[in-house]
C-alpha cells in the first residue's frame, strides 16, 4: 500500500534550501460498522473526516466503515499487520481470537460500570499494546467502551436462570463460557446478522449495548431487556507500526494527543447514550438519542448481580487464563500484577 509520507522529499528540500517542510500523510482508516450506531456516526466518523483539524497534522484520511468493505471484524489485526490499512477501529472481543491477551481488559463480570472499566483499561492496556506491537506490528492508540452489554430476549424472562435451554447470541468465548454456565446455549453471530437471527428464531436472546440494539432495531424483534452488565464491550484504535514509525516524533505526539482526546470523548458520550437508550428501549422519558420502543424492563435482582460478580473468579478468569497463558506464559500473572490482585 502506497503511503505519501514525504519525509525524504522534506529532507532534500531542507538540505538544498536551508528550510523545512512538514511531512504529509495519506492514511487509510477502517472504522466501526455503521450498524453499531451513534458512536460511529456522531463521534468516530466526524473525527476522521476532520482529522487534519483534530490532530494538527497535514493529513488526508480515507475512512471506510467496516460493514461497507466486506471485511470481517475477526480479520482486523491481520489487516493491520499486512499494512492494508494504516489505522483500524478495533473490535476487541472479535480480534481476541488472534490475541487472547485483549480479553483481559473486559472479562465477564470485571467491569460492572464505567468507572471500574476505566481503571481496568488504565492498568492493563500497556500489556495489550506490548503484545500487539510484538505480534501484529500494531501500536494501540487508545481503548473505549460501547457501554454495558445487556440482555435482550424474545421469550419472557425474569432472571438469568431463565436462559436455561435458550439459544443466546454472544460475541466472544469469555461470554460464551458464562452463558453456558447458566444453562444457555451460546451462539456466535456477527452483529449485522443478529436482527434477522432473532426474527427467525435462530436465537432466543442476544447480548449487546442498549444504544447499539436500538439503532439495529432489536426491540422490533424482542420483548424483554435485562440491563445487567456482562461486559463494557471495549474497543480501541490501532495504527500500523510502519506508518507510526515513519512519522516525525513531533507528529507522533500530535497523533497520540488527538486519539487521547477522541477516546475521552467516547467514554463520556457512551455513558450518556447508555442511560438514554435504556429509557428509550422501554418507552420512558426523556428519550433524546434513539427511537422509543416498549420493551419490558426486567428488574435486576441481587441474585443476578451476585452471579455476574462471581463470574470473574469462578468462570471468566480461569477459562481465559488457560488460553492466554498458552500463547503468552506470563499473561495471567501480568494481569494480576497490573490489577493489583494476589494469587
Amino acid at each position: 500500500m502506497k503511503k505519501t509520507i514525504l519525509l525524504a522529499t522534506a529532507a532534500m528540500l531542507t538540505a538544498a534550501a536551508g528550510g523545512a517542510m512538514a511531512a504529509t500523510y495519506d492514511l487509510k482508516v477502517l472504522g466501526q460498522p455503521v450498524a453499531t450506531g451513534l458512536i460511529q456516526k456522531n463521534v468516530e466518523q466526524p473525527f476522521f473526516e476532520n482529522f487534519a483539524e483534530r490532530s494538527g497534522l497535514d493529513a488526508e484520511t480515507d475512512y471506510k466503515p467496516l460493514d461497507v468493505t466486506g471485511i470481517k471484524d475477526t480479520e482486523q489485526l491481520r489487516i493491520l499487520k499486512a499494512g492494508l490499512f494504516d489505522i483500524v477501529s478495533l473490535r476487541m472481543s472479535q480480534i481476541s481470537r488472534d490475541e487472547p491477551t485483549i480479553l483481559g481488559l473486559d472479562l465477564v463480570g470485571l467491569n460492572p460500570d464505567y468507572e471500574t472499566g476505566r481503571k481496568t483499561v488504565d492498568a492493563f492496556e500497556d500489556a495489550v499494546d506490548a503484545q500487539l506491537q510484538a505480534k501484529f506490528n500494531t501500536k494501540l492508540l487508545g481503548v473505549w467502551p460501547f457501554g454495558p452489554q445487556v440482555l435482550f430476549c424474545k421469550p419472557e424472562i425474569s432472571q438469568l436462570s431463565d436462559l436455561k435451554g435458550k439459544k443466546v447470541r454472544v460475541y466472544d468465548q469469555n461470554l460464551a463460557n458464562f452463558v453456558a454456565s447458566v444453562g444457555g446455549t451460546p451462539v456466535p453471530i456477527g452483529f449485522p446478522d443478529v436482527h434477522q437471527s432473532l426474527a427467525r428464531g435462530v436465537v432466543d436472546c442476544a447480548i449487546t449495548g442498549p444504544s447499539s440494539a436500538n439503532s439495529a432495531g432489536w426491540p422490533e424483534v424482542t420483548g424483554y431487556m435485562l440491563p445487567v452488565a456482562f461486559q463494557l464491550a471495549l474497543n480501541g484504535y490501532g495504527i500500523n507500526l510502519d506508518t507510526y514509525n515513519a512519522m516525525a516524533p513531533e507528529d507522533q505526539q500530535k497523533l497520540e494527543a488527538a486519539f487521547d482526546g477522541l477516546v475521552d470523548e467516547i467514554w463520556a458520550y457512551s455513558e450518556e447514550l447508555f442511560d438514554d437508550a435504556v429509557r428509550c428501549n422501554v418507552g420512558e422519558s426523556p428519550c433524546d438519542t434513539v427511537k422509543s420502543y416498549d420493551l419490558k424492563l426486567v428488574p435486576v435482582s441481587e441474585g443476578d448481580r451476585e452471579i455476574i460478580g462471581n463470574a470473574v473468579t469462578e468462570i471468566s478468569f480461569p477459562a481465559w487464563a488457560e488460553v492466554c497463558d498458552a500463547t503468552n506464559a506470563s499473561c495471567s500473572a501480568d494481569w494480576k500484577a497490573a490489577l493489583g490482585l494476589t494469587n
